[in-house]
């Protein structure tokens, strides 16, 4: 019995030495981080520092909306908008409200979306910042809202407006309601145009679907980061449709670039300064939030 319940602990043998594991002395399990791509360990706190980017290899991870704003808004400059807005279920989908609320609680967020105003480089802007680890990023009808919102102040205040997208695309959870913030946002971000104000899109891993397709194309500058997926369909749907393979780089940021579709990609740890530089040089005599 003595011997049956001594095999039964975790052991490894090493090189003659019995090591047993126990919850105690074990390693917490987000400690390391293995690169994607290159495969090499790193310390998590690491890639911390280094804005979740893999010193080797250059690959960036995703990011919290709240990492965004503490690597991209000038330190206690951020107000966020509508934190009170809450996702209703008009499909009675099922056990959609929980999932939603199970992600709030995961990331701090009312929805897929964090907007609100601060400062990058000491200019005033309104943003609005984009999370995947809220149901993909998908957008349903408070992501549109909140987006649409964001843009109104951004026009009433006569001030730039940032986004940084990732996203699934459309909640399908939502039907036809999340189809329709393609166009309630392109409407507000023309009234925005109208006005000659900025607008400048962000699109990180991934941008596609119905985000894609409407507000994160439509930017006075539209910028990337190195290697995000940027497309409307998956590939395998193109090329089952166009009976063809696809370039190996089809939507990454490169490839749009090289095709006109992008202006610029930059660098997580550049952009910052970058788009602090071109806020500066399309400055607009904005009236003072309140």
């Amino acid at each position: 019995m003595a011997i049956r319940n001594l095999l039964s602990i975790n052991k490894k043998k090493n090189k003659g030495i019995l090591v047993e594991r126990n919850k105690e002395n074990s390693f917490p399990a987000d400690l390391m981080t293995k690169c994607p791509e290159c495969k090499k360990i790193y310390l998590t706190k690491e890639l911390e520092t280094n804005l979740k980017v893999c010193p080797n290899c250059d690959h960036h991870y995703k990011m919290t909306a709240w990492e965004r704003v503490d690597i991209f808004i000038d330190e206690g400059t951020f107000e966020s908008f509508d934190d009170h807005l809450r996702t209703s279920n008009p499909l009675k989908f099922p056990s959609y409200l929980d999932k939603v609320e199970i992600d709030t609680q995961k990331t701090g967020l009312n929805e897929a979306v964090l907007t609100g105003m601060g400062s990058v480089k000491g200019e005033q802007v309104v943003v609005a910042i984009m999370d995947s680890h809220f149901r993909m990023g998908s957008m349903g009808s408070v992501v549109g809202e909140k987006i649409t919102r964001a843009i109104e102040k951004a026009t009433e205040y006569q001030l730039p407006f940032i986004i940084f997208t990732a996203s699934g695309g459309a909640r399908m959870q939502e039907g036809v309601i999340s189809l329709m913030q393609m166009a309630k946002t392109s409407v507000a971000l023309k009234r925005h145009s109208e006005h000659g104000l900025l607008f400048i899109s962000i699109m990180t891993h991934p941008t596609t679907g119905g985000v894609s397709a409407s507000f994160a194309s439509l930017g006075d500058i539209n910028i990337a980061e190195p290697q995000a997926l940027i497309g409307f369909a998956g590939r395998r749907v193109i090329e089952q449709t166009v009976r063809e393979k696809l370039p190996d780089d089809f939507q990454t940021a490169e490839f749009l670039l090289a095709h006109g579709q992008l202006d610029a990609i930059f660098h997580r740890k550049e952009m910052k300064d970058n788009v602090g530089t071109i806020v500066k040089i399309h400055r607009k005599g904005g009236i003072a939030y309140v």
